[in-house]
């Protein structure tokens, strides 16, 4: 673990904290993490390394804390992706040492925040720190791979990057958290890509062309949708399949509500506020309007 000194935690309030609270805070710091796989600096950093495809290079940087692991065993945390799309990232390791590939995405990540402007001063780096600094070091990992593969990188010098690879910890968790709550509702990995894209807030065209699940695989999801109710016929979402979702998305934040605890509800929430100028500044440079013009 990289946590033997840390800030001082804020005196967390007393209760539990909301699940909206939780939502709040889960909305920001998957927010403030997205940025790394639309940069351009992700795909410099990756080309000096050797890999000009885009696939390869993302699943090379998300799985490089786990070590130089088969990419069957990348297949398995990454569970909406079908293997073949994985599989595509066999020889990576040859390329460069998940270590390297580790480094070179630190490396992005400064660039790119410093590029937009990300404004946080060194004052709101070390509150916010000291707010998620205990929450990683005092989570239940298991069965938290990549939440507990990212715990295990040493933290870069530089304190920006040093609180995002922070934040990539607790996103990586509330996903890994996410994961076990989708099994528990038997949503299978195309399956929860099919009720995902049906609410229209992911691009079905970049979906297909990231996850790779052939017209076969994305029609049988979609007919078991179908059967559950939870789409109609035209493989349009229903009401059923809405409040499936959303109760999917609450039961993964009652998983990790436990995590958020530490802080209480009034430190949950200032760290949420803490972040967002990370996903601002990339929004206002324009990061994200290629994937919502995506089809």
């Amino acid at each position: 673990m990289h946590l033997d000194h840390v800030p001082a935690p804020a005196a967390p309030d007393d209760g539990a904290v909301a699940l909206d609270a939780v939502r709040e805070v889960s909305d920001a710091v998957s927010a403030a993490h997205l940025f790394i796989y639309l940069v351009p600096e992700s795909a410099e950093e990756a080309a000096r390394l050797g890999v000009t495809e885009q696939g390869r290079s993302y699943l090379a940087f998300r799985s490089a804390a786990m070590g130089a692991v088969p990419w069957q065993v990348t297949s398995a945390a990454f569970y909406n992706f079908s293997p073949r799309a994985v599989r595509e990232m066999a020889g990576v390791w040859d390329a460069a040492s998940p270590e390297r590939w580790q480094d070179a995405r630190f490396t992005a990540a400064g660039r790119a925040m410093r590029r937009v402007g990300v404004s946080l001063t060194d004052d709101q780096i070390a509150e916010a720190r000291s707010l998620i600094d205990p929450v990683v070091a005092g989570a239940d990992y298991a069965g938290k791979v990549l939440a507990a593969a990212n715990t295990s990188v040493p933290l870069p010098s530089d304190p920006l990057v040093a609180l995002w690879q922070q934040i990539t910890v607790v996103r990586e968790w509330r996903g890994d958290a996410h994961l076990v709550v989708l099994a528990d509702n038997r949503l299978g990995p195309c399956d929860c890509l099919v009720l995902h894209t049906a609410t229209g807030q992911l691009p079905v065209g970049l979906i297909r062309a990231t996850r790779q699940w052939n017209d076969e695989e994305w029609n049988a999801a979609t007919a078991r949708l179908v059967a559950r109710g939870w789409l109609d016929e035209t493989g349009a979402l229903t009401e059923a399949g809405r409040a499936a979702r959303e109760r999917i998305e609450r039961e993964t934040d009652a998983h990790c509500a436990a995590l958020w605890a530490p802080l209480g509800e009034t430190g949950t929430r200032r760290l949420a506020s803490l972040i967002a100028p990370v996903n601002e500044a990339f929004a206002a440079a324009g990061t994200f309007q290629a994937v919502s013009r995506a089809s």
